[in-house]
């Protein structure tokens, strides 16, 4: 494959005297509270929508859409091979100064060999001083695929790969991958301080942590130094409202001028709101239930096929989406995505589902514990009712499900841990590429002890597709690769839905982006 370089430069929007003279605070009401402040910690929706305001990639997306597009690389340039991916990193660019960090320098290579060195070598020092699990990069296998980063000279910098991967440069643009100071970082190993990055981060992002009560609100600050320009916008908060009728209270009163996406529920009582605008996007997501691959009862497969084809999916979209916006899921991604298998199907037999019970040695059934999300998504927008949903049709093949849920972060927490049989979750893709949603989903990376799903026949599908440059053979592995998932069973498919976020008609400059998140670099209230 012979791919020519990306030679693309951002274009700075210069925004009129009188907008910046204006410097209204934004308010946006948040639906669950951030991990964490340490990008490449956590992979939940609402921690990456924080690390996306105050954090920079070397990429990012252009929104609305899943082009990639320069952030703190001006320039990259991927080789015919798709084994070597070299970055132009931009001059000028400040990190920010705080009262517990004041840089010295601009941002150069050495911030981005920390950053990602971090998540490929164990024995970095930092990872020493302040030991942490990187989800997402180990979910995509970094280390074993990243054969050594290059630092070129102070303003490029090459990775090199083991084997060919040509979806590789879309990781620049993702959340995990927001640059961190490798001079604040010297600064804070050398105090004894490490983990202090996760409380007191320094970005290069249009916005600087000043504050955070927890599950209440955060505040931040424009960066004044910002390379994008200075934002109109002075003051951002996120106020923490777990309750989605409370942010749609928030919103209607004005007490918040953006707010997390809607339920299919809430969009009627704002709908004839003069002062509410309810932006729309066909997101790239799904809602799922992960099964416990390595905890009895849910190792069997007959048994996971069986709890998959005991629910009436029809019941659960009637109670749940009643505006009919949602879409049953089928594979592990929505439909839109090439290499979409569209032979696969769900169904919805009890009665075959009691006899799979009895074949796994379960004649009789069994008691299972079923946690329920404890935040909305569009694509599960009560996790509760879906959860007694379910319990009800189990019941029905003699399968007792005790529901359980936890905070947030306690919640993600667990599970991760595997403490669960069975739990809900679900995934938002940026680039439309099947390798986003089955590769930090679904490969043997992700599986920590047996918990998750580690298939080798789906393992090898999935890494030969992504060494694969002809689009129609790419998508060829992938249609067998979903086969296997759906033999498999390792999740219950449930949606994949419209995302709605509401704002204020005094907002300017808000644009969705596919998979929900928000973004408030260039936005203010007029």
């Amino acid at each position: 494959m012979k791919t020519a370089p990306f030679l693309l430069s951002a274009a700075l929007t210069l925004l009129p005297a009188a907008v910046l003279a204006q410097g209204k605070p934004l308010i946006y009401c948040a639906d669950a509270s951030p991990e964490g402040f340490d990008p490449g910690l956590w992979d939940s929706a609402s921690t990456n929508i924080v690390g996306s305001q105050m954090f920079d990639g070397l990429l990012g997306f252009k929104r609305p859409t899943t082009e990639l597009t320069p952030k703190l690389a001006t320039s990259w340039e991927i080789s015919p091979d798709a084994k070597s991916f070299t970055f132009k990193l931009r001059p000028g660019v400040k990190f920010h100064s705080t009262p517990w960090f004041k840089p010295t320098r601009d941002f150069n290579a050495d911030d981005v060999m920390f950053t990602f060195s971090r998540f490929i070598d164990p024995s970095h020092p930092f990872n020493k001083a302040f030991p942490a699990n990187f989800i997402y990069p180990q979910n995509l296998g970094l280390a074993k695929l990243i054969a050594g980063i290059d630092r070129v000279d102070d303003m490029t910098v090459r990775f090199r790969l083991k084997q060919p991967n040509v979806t590789f440069v879309a990781n620049f643009a993702f959340a995990f991958a927001g640059i961190h100071s490798a001079e604040y970082a010297a600064q804070l190993l050398k105090t004894g301080k490490a983990s202090q990055i996760n409380v007191q981060p320094v970005g290069t992002g249009p916005f600087m942590f000043k504050s955070y009560a927890k599950d209440d609100v955060l505040r931040m600050t424009a960066n004044p130094d910002y390379w994008g320009g200075k934002q109109p916008t002075p003051t951002l908060v996120f106020s923490i409202s777990r309750e989605p009728n409370v942010r749609v209270q928030k919103i209607a009163a004005g007490e918040c001028h953006v707010t997390a996406a809607l339920r299919d529920v809430d969009i009627a009582s704002l709908s004839g709101n003069p002062n509410v605008s309810i932006e729309k996007i066909q997101a790239l997501n799904i809602s799922y239930l992960s099964f416990n691959l390595k905890k009895p009862p849910t190792d069997r497969r007959e048994v996971r096929e069986a709890l998959d084809i005991a629910i009436d999916r029809d019941a659960i979209f009637k109670a749940l989406f009643p505006r009919g916006d949602a879409m049953q899921a089928v594979s592990a991604f929505p439909p839109a995505i090439p290499g979409y298998n569209k032979k696969l199907k769900n169904e919805f037999d009890p009665a075959k589902a009691k006899a799979l019970l009895a074949k796994a040695g379960y004649p009789n059934g069994f008691e299972i514990d079923l946690w329920a999300l404890p935040v909305q998504r569009p694509t599960n927008p009560n996790g509760q009712l879906m959860a007694q949903l379910i319990q009800q049709d189990w019941a029905k093949i003699g399968v007792k499900a005790s529901i359980k849920t936890y905070e947030w972060g306690e919640y993600l927490k667990r599970a991760n841990n595997g403490e669960h049989n069975v739990y809900m979750s679900g995934w938002s893709g940026e680039t439309g590429d099947a390798d986003d949603f089955l590769t930090p989903n679904l490969s043997c990376a992700t599986s920590k002890g047996g918990i998750k799903f580690c298939n080798a026949e789906f393992d090898k599908l999935i890494d030969d597709a992504r060494a694969t440059p002809d689009a129609a053979k790419r998508h060829a592995m992938y249609e067998k690769a979903q086969e296997i998932f759906k033999r498999e069973r390792p999740w219950i498919t449930m949606a994949h839905s419209t995302v709605y976020i509401p704002i204020r008609k005094d907002v300017v400059g808000f644009k969705m982006a596919p998979n929900g998140s928000v973004d408030f670099e260039g936005v203010y209230r007029k």
